[in-house]
Order: C-alpha cells, then sequence, then structure tokens
C-alpha cells in the first residue's frame, strides 16, 4: 500500500501516530511492511487458515462482544436437526449436496421454529449444541496456531500476536 496507494496510505499512517497498531500480512517484505509494527511472512494462498486461526482463537477465548453477537447476529438461532457440517456429512460436503446437480439444496440450512428465517427458536446462552455458534466453534476448532504454522509458515507466537493485537482493538 505505501508504494501502490501513497496517498490512501498517508491515512494509514496517521493513524499509527495516534496509536494505532499497524499489520502488514504479506509474502514479501516492502516499504508497507517496514513501516508496520508487525509483520506477517505468511505463504501466499493461507489467508483462509490464518482468518479461521482467528476466529477460532476469538471463540474458544470468548472474546467476541457477546450482548452484540446474542441480540445482534445470528450466533444464538439453533440449526434444524438435519443440518451437517463438512465433517459431519459424507465426503466432506455440507448437509444438501446434490452431486448429480452438483449444487446445494439449502433447506437443510434453515433454523428450528415455526417461523423460519423471521422468528428461529433461540439460545440466548449460546449453549446449545446446535446453536450457530456452537457450529462455528465445531467448524473452526481444526484451525489451531499449528495447523496455521503448517500452512501459513508463520510461528504460534506471531499468530498469538497478530489475534491480540486484532482483539485490543475491538470491544464494545
Amino acid at each position: 500500500m505505501a508504494e501502490a496507494h501513497p496517498v490512501g496510505f498517508r491515512w494509514v499512517m496517521k493513524a499509527k501516530e495516534r496509536g494505532a497498531t499497524i499489520i502488514h500480512v504479506d509474502p514479501r517484505f516492502s516499504r508497507t511492511s517496514a513501516l508496520a509494527d508487525i509483520w506477517v511472512p505468511m505463504r501466499a494462498g493461507g489467508d483462509i487458515a490464518f482468518l479461521g486461526g482467528i476466529i477460532r482463537h476469538i471463540i474458544e477465548n470468548n472474546l467476541f462482544f457477546r450482548d452484540y453477537v446474542v441480540h445482534f447476529t445470528n450466533a444464538s438461532c439453533i440449526l434444524r436437526e438435519d443440518f451437517r457440517d463438512t465433517e459431519e456429512g459424507a465426503a466432506g460436503f455440507f448437509s444438501g449436496w446434490n452431486e448429480g446437480q452438483r449444487a446445494y439444496d439449502k433447506e437443510s440450512w434453515a433454523y428450528n421454529g415455526d417461523g423460519g428465517l423471521s422468528f428461529p427458536e433461540r439460545d440466548l446462552t449460546l449453549q446449545h449444541p446446535r446453536c450457530v455458534l456452537q457450529t462455528l466453534r465445531r467448524h473452526f476448532a481444526r484451525y489451531t496456531p499449528e495447523m496455521v504454522e503448517k500452512i501459513c509458515g508463520i510461528s504460534p507466537a506471531l499468530f498469538h500476536k497478530v489475534a491480540d493485537a486484532l482483539v485490543a482493538a475491538s470491544g464494545p
């Protein structure tokens, strides 16, 4: 960004002057990396594993803004009994996969309750095993810091440094 978009990068540097932590995730060391507080030399193509690791870190350590998540997202909604995640179903597909059409029938992805999307059954404690948050917890459990290191090539210590900086910059 420092090289390709210097006018926009000016605002990044002004934020840094006011105390923002600049994190640069890029396999190449560049001028942006040199000016960042944290440079993450991640392997190309590892972005999904890296983001999955951050999601796991936030969920496993309960570092999310609970009131917002409970009341303004679908995290408390209870999924139908016939919903299956990729590891619960056959051959790594979510429930509803139709091999012949090579597409999903998303009916099993709906929520429990008579109201469908408008009035789904909810668990405001976020403890029900089929609530969206618990399903996410199980899905992202595989993205451990060790897995992130294997795929992305960054150490668990650097991964935790980035995750902690992101969490420190958020909140109610």
